[in-house]
C-alpha cells in the first residue's frame, strides 16, 4: 500500500500555516458536532503487537469473526470511493493495516472518516481480524458491543462501540519525505532530528530503538552492580563546591539561602563519603553538568556511571568495567560482537589490551618520553604535533595531550591505558612502584575515551597537599582546577579504606555499542536556540 499524501519535499515545508489551520478547523467541527478530539477512554482490547502475534498464521484472504479494538497513529492512508485503507503504528513501531468500507461502517461514517482523519492522527478502530486479498494482516472496521472483561475501564458492558474514533487529533502534519543528496529517503534533517526528537521517534525506527536500547543498557548495568553487592545511592546535584573532576561548572543562585551553588560536575566526592560511612560498594547513575564545549563526543549535560569498591584497586575496576560492558552488549544486543551504524563490526569480547601511557607514546613518537621529560621539551613536542598548550598547564597535562594526539585517537580495539602522571590526577593514589605516576587507567574504544578508574587516594594528608596544589593552579589561571573541600577532607580523616573507583559516560557507552554520535544516544540533548 502506498501513501498518496507523501510527496518529495524538504522538512522545513512541513509547518505550513494553511495545513495547521485546516486541521484546527476539523477539530472545531468535531467538537461542534458533539464529538471529542481527545477522548479519555477507548474500547481497546489488544495492542497492535498482540494482534500481529496472535493472528500471524492467517493465510491470504482468510477472515475471522474475532473482533478487536486497537489504536495507533495514522502513518499511511489511501482513500477510495467505498473503501479506505490506513496503516496504524504504535509507540514501539509495530504497524497494522485497517480497512473501512461503506458496507461495514455505513456511507455516512465513511464520509466522516474521509473528512476528519489526517495523517498523524491517533485513531481507534474496532473490527474483525482478517488477511487481505494481498495477504496483509488487517482489521476490517465494524461497530460492536462492549463485552465484560474485554475492554478498557470506563467502557460499560453492553455499550455500543463505534467502528472508528479519533483518539487524538494531530494539529500539525507529519514530516514529509524528501530525497537527500546521496539519494536516501529522509523525513527530517539531522538538526531537526535532535531539536524535535519526538518527530524523530515517530518517523525513524532507529530513534525509537535507541531509546529502548538505552533503557536496556541502564537496566543491565543496575543488574550487574546489584548482583555484585553494590548499593545505589543518590548524591546532590546542587553543591556548595564543585569537585570530583577537572571541569568548568555551571553556577546558579539559591534564593532561600542567598548563596551561590554549582551544578554537579561529578558525584565522586560524595560517593567516597559514603565509602567512609561504611557503604563498601556503592554506585550511582547520575546526571552531570560541565560548562564546556559540545561536539560529537561531548555534551554539557550527560549521564555518568560511577562506582567505588572498598578494598579494591584500579585492577579490580578494570575487571568489573570489562564485565559490565560485555554484559550490557549481551543484554541489549544479544552479542559482544556488535554491528555499528556504518555496518562495520566491533568486537568487545574476550580480554582487553593493556598498555602504558608513557611507553605507548614513546613508541609512537620514536623518542624518549617519560614522566621526567622536562616541561619545555613537552611543550615543543606538543607544538610539533599541532597541539595548542595553555600557559597554566603543568607537565602532566601536556603529556596527556601529547598521548591523545599521538596514540589515543588511534586506539581502535578496547584498550586500558595505564599509569598517568601524578600532577594531573589529584584524586588518585600514587603508583606502588613507579615514582611520579598514579594508578589510573583510561579505557579507549574506537579512538575515544570511554571510562576511567583509579586506585583511590585515601590518605587525607596527601589529599590536602594535592588540593592545595590545585588551588595554586587555579590562582595561575587554570579554570578547571579543583577547589579545596574541607568537609571532604574531614570525612577522609575519619578513615577511608583502600578502594578502587571508576567512572564512565553512559552516553559514550551507547556510542561504543552503536557507532552513533553522542547527540543520537541522548534522547533529548541540549541544543542551541535557533
Amino acid at each position: 500500500m502506498t501513501n498518496e499524501n507523501t510527496i518529495t519535499a524538504t522538512p522545513e515545508e512541513n509547518d505550513a500555516p494553511e495545513q495547521v489551520r485546516v486541521r484546527k478547523d476539523k477539530r472545531e467541527r468535531l467538537l461542534d458536532d458533539g464529538g471529542e478530539a481527545y477522548p479519555v477512554v477507548l474500547a481497546i482490547t489488544s495492542s497492535i503487537a498482540e494482534v500481529r502475534e496472535k493472528y500471524a498464521h492467517l493465510e491470504t484472504g482468510e477472515e475471522t469473526s474475532d473482533e478487536v479494538g486497537i489504536a495507533g497513529r495514522v502513518m499511511l492512508a489511501r482513500n477510495g470511493g467505498k473503501l479506505c485503507f490506513a496503516t496504524l503504528q504504535d509507540g514501539a513501531g509495530n504497524r497494522i493495516q485497517v480497512m473501512l468500507s461503506a458496507a461495514e461502517v455505513g456511507a455516512e461514517s465513511l464520509a466522516q472518516y474521509k473528512a476528519d482523519v489526517d495523517l498523524g492522527d491517533h485513531l481507534f478502530v474496532h473490527g474483525r481480524v482478517i488477511s487481505s486479498r494481498r495477504g496483509e494482516l488487517s482489521i476490517m472496521a465494524c461497530p460492536g458491543v462492549a463485552t465484560a472483561g474485554l475492554f478498557t475501564p470506563g467502557i460499560a458492558e453492553g455499550e455500543a462501540v463505534p467502528a472508528w474514533r479519533i483518539a487524538a487529533k494531530s494539529l500539525r502534519p507529519l514530516p514529509k519525505t524528501y530525497t537527500a543528496e546521496d539519494g536516501t529517503e529522509m523525513s527530517l534533517s539531522e538538526d531537526m532530528r535532535v531539536r524535535r526528537r519526538y518527530l524523530d521517534m515517530i518517523v525513524r525506527p532507529a530513534a525509537r530503538d535507541m531509546v529502548r536500547m538505552r533503557a536496556n543498557v541502564v537496566k543491565s548495568l543496575r543488574s550487574y552492580f546489584d548482583e555484585a553487592g553494590f548499593i545505589e545511592i543518590e548524591t546532590p546535584m546542587l553543591q556548595n563546591l564543585h569537585g570530583g573532576a577537572a571541569a568548568r561548572p555551571f553556577s546558579t543562585h539559591m534564593n532561600a539561602y542567598d548563596t551561590e551553588l554549582y551544578l554537579r560536575i561529578a558525584p565522586e566526592l560524595f560517593l567516597k563519603r559514603a565509602v567512609v560511612g561504611g557503604v563498601d560498594r556503592v554506585f550511582e547513575i547520575n546526571r552531570n553538568f560541565r560548562n564546556e564545549g559540545a561536539d560529537s563526543s561531548h555534551s554539557p549535560e550527560f549521564t555518568m556511571l560511577e562506582a567505588y569498591e572498598a578494598y579494591g584497586s584500579y585492577d579490580t575496576m578494570a575487571r568489573r568495567t570489562r564485565e559490565f560492558i560485555q554484559k550490557a552488549a549481551r543484554d541489549a544486543l544479544g552479542t559482544e560482537v556488535v554491528t555499528l551504524a556504518d555496518g562495520s563490526v566491533y568486537d568487545l569480547s574476550g580480554s582487553w589490551k593493556e598498555i602504558s601511557m608513557f611507553e605507548a607514546t614513546a613508541e609512537a613518537l620514536g623518542r624518549e618520553f617519560t614522566v621526567d621529560t622536562p616541561l619545555d621539551e613537552l611543550v615543543k613536542i606538543a607544538e610539533e604535533l599541532g597541539e595548542d598548550v595553555a600557559d597554566h598547564w603543568g607537565p602532566g597535562k601536556v603529556a596527556e595531550v601529547i598521548f591523545e594526539a599521538a596514540v589515543g585517537d588511534k586506539l581502535w580495539e578496547p584498550t586500558f591505558v595505564r599509569d598517568y602522571p601524578e600532577d594531573s590526577s589529584p584524586l588518585t593514589r600514587g603508583h606502588r612502584t613507579k615514582k611520579g605516576l598514579v594508578e589510573k587507567w583510561d579505557l579507549y574504544v574506537r579512538g575515544f575515551e570511554l571510562a576511567t578508574a583509579y586506585s583511590e587516594l585515601v590518605d587525607p594528608v596527601i589529599q590536602r597537599e594535592r588540593f592545595e596544589a590545585q588551588a595554586l593552579a587555579a590562582a595561575n589561571g587554570d579554570p578547571e582546577a579543583m577547589v579545596l573541600d574541607e568537609d571532604f577532607l574531614m570525612a577522609m580523616e575519619y578513615g577511608m579504606p583502600p578502594a578502587g573507583g571508576m567512572g564512565m559516560g553512559l552516553d559514550r557507552l551507547l556510542m561504543a555499542l552503536t557507532g552513533q554520535g553522542i547527540r543520537e544516544t541522548i534522547t533529548f540533548p541540549l541544543v542551541k536556540k535557533l
